[in-house]
């Protein structure tokens, strides 16, 4: 089978794809770029590539859904040429693993409510297949954000992908780079009118009480029954009462209830056997008796890639252990795997860890192709909103992505860096009616934000649509543009289940 690895770099000579791992073996230029035959060549290898690769209809046993939190397409060539020059290339010729996949579609974000999505209501979308309010998660449009009434009324509850997939046998997991409470996870399993109400702490102190996520996780229906739910977030399963070896607060709740500890006793009770881990050396290290697995490895989001330490899984050792565990089930299984910390780095304006964020993100998708087969297992990449990152200055190719414009000058005379944003924290105010001097700034910290046109705290989303990669069962119905909410849809018809129509019916 032919691997779409995390580094693609097409090569005529050869039809299969190359992995980092083989980098020093590949040429940088297979061809010369000034030559027309390069191109001409290219052309008909990709046109040959896809006539030869027939529909797969068969039902997927298997599937794993990947989201890239705001993962823009601007972010996606960004990260190619970021990646690619990390091994000695150009970068913009290069692929990311899914971008091999065979086929390709735009999926419109928008909330019921809001011409911009956040990732409650377009989580809803993907997930369940049924477009929500904004701030919102697991309830229709019939119910707005911060409405617990509403919340508490079971008509306006929507289940998806999690849901349909326990109820035909299969085994679930959930992996995150965020708390498995945030908005994304929490879509897969909880019913919030506020994706802030994670613990009960952050609940209204007045008027109904409503679930909080986390609960939700232990005690709801769908949640309760996840196998695998690796991520951060032990904060909102801990109470305050509980002190760290530190003698900090090893939670957040004011409940006093320990909800990891009642997650063990709920598994055992359905004749499971869990185990919880909170480091990379125990997870990497479980027993193949446990079958039903809590991983919260942080007490917060979990670190970026590039701040991480030992302690810390990465997305693809998280991914690698799904996968292992939930393979265990005959019947199959559904797996969502998200790369969420791509969007925080965004809403910081800080583009060189929301790259490398995307690279991790790749990677783990590379990891999961290594172990599954596609000819029974649907894999789909995709992403819940973009961000106002640009890509512009007509830079030499091989520049750094994340230096400044070498080509065009500004009118000012004062340099400009190829990514920018169009809000947030990275907004300069000019002096004397100029632009700040970004050659005074150290563009190469871990921690730069990159320059906004206009301020904003926390830089926000895009509206435009985003890219869906499939392959495996029933890819071809991926191609195209089309509302979010259709996503669990096909996933669903490709792989036998909920009530609508699918493959089997």
């Amino acid at each position: 089978m032919n691997l779409c690895v995390c580094l693609v770099i097409l090569s005529f000579n050869c039809v299969k794809s190359r992995s980092i791992s083989e980098k020093n073996s590949i040429p940088k230029r297979t061809f010369d770029e000034k030559n027309k035959e390069h191109w001409r060549q290219q052309a008909q290898w990709t046109l040959r590539a896809k006539l030869n690769k027939p529909q797969n209809t068969k039902v997927a046993k298997n599937v794993i859904l990947f989201l890239g939190d705001g993962m823009s397409i601007t972010t996606l060539a960004a990260t190619r040429v970021y990646l690619g020059r990390k091994y000695g290339y150009t970068g913009e010729e290069v692929k990311l693993s899914f971008e091999s996949f065979p086929h390709t579609g735009l999926a419109k974000t928008y909330c019921v409510d809001s011409n911009v999505a956040d990732s409650a209501c377009s989580g809803t979308a993907y997930l369940t297949g049924v477009k929500a309010n904004s701030g919102t998660v697991g309830l229709s449009g019939a119910v707005k954000r911060g409405d617990c009434e509403g919340q508490r009324d079971t008509a306006n509850t929507v289940t998806g992908l999690v849901d349909w997939a326990q109820k035909s046998g299969k085994a679930t997991g959930i992996v995150t780079t965020t708390r498995v409470t945030h908005a994304t996870p929490a879509a897969a399993y909880a019913h919030s009118a506020d994706r802030k109400w994670e613990a009960d702490t952050d609940l209204p102190k007045h008027g109904l009480r409503c679930d909080d996520i986390a609960s939700q996780l232990v005690r709801g229906g769908v949640g309760s029954r996840i196998d695998v739910v690796l991520g951060g977030g032990r904060k909102n399963f801990l109470p305050r009462s509980e002190k760290d070896s530190r003698g900090k607060p090893a939670g957040y709740r004011r409940d006093k209830n320990n909800l990891i500890r009642e997650w063990l006793l709920g598994k055992e009770t359905l004749g499971q056997t869990p185990k919880y881990v909170y480091n990379k050396k125990d997870l990497l290290n479980l027993d193949k008796k446990y079958n039903s697995v809590l991983g919260l490895f942080s007490y917060d989001h979990m670190p970026y890639h590039l701040e991480a330490d030992e302690d810390n899984p990465s997305l693809s050792d998280m991914t690698r252990k799904a996968i292992e565990i939930l393979s265990r089930n005959s019947n199959g299984y559904f797996l969502f795997v998200e790369g969420g910390r791509i969007d925080t780095a965004h809403h910081e304006t800080k583009a060189r860890k929301a790259l490398d964020e995307t690279a991790e993100f790749a990677k783990a998708v590379e990891a999961a192709l290594r172990l599954v087969n596609t000819e029974d297992t649907l894999v789909v990449v995709t992403s819940d909103h973009s961000h106002t990152m640009t890509y512009s200055g007509y830079s030499e190719r091989g520049s750094d992505i994340l230096g400044f414009g070498t080509k065009i000058n500004a009118s000012d005379e004062l340099p400009y860096t190829t990514l920018s944003y169009a809000n947030g924290p990275g907004y300069r105010p000019h002096q004397d009616f100029r632009r700040a001097n970004l050659m005074l700034d150290d563009v190469s910290s871990l921690n730069y934000t990159y320059p906004a046109l206009v301020p904003i705290v926390r830089e926000t989303h895009g509206g435009e649509d985003v890219a869906v990669f499939a392959t495996g069962p029933w890819s071809h119905l991926f191609s195209g543009n089309y509302e979010q909410n259709y996503i669990p849809h096909a996933i669903a018809y490709a792989a036998c289940l909920g009530t609508g129509l699918t493959v089997c019916s």
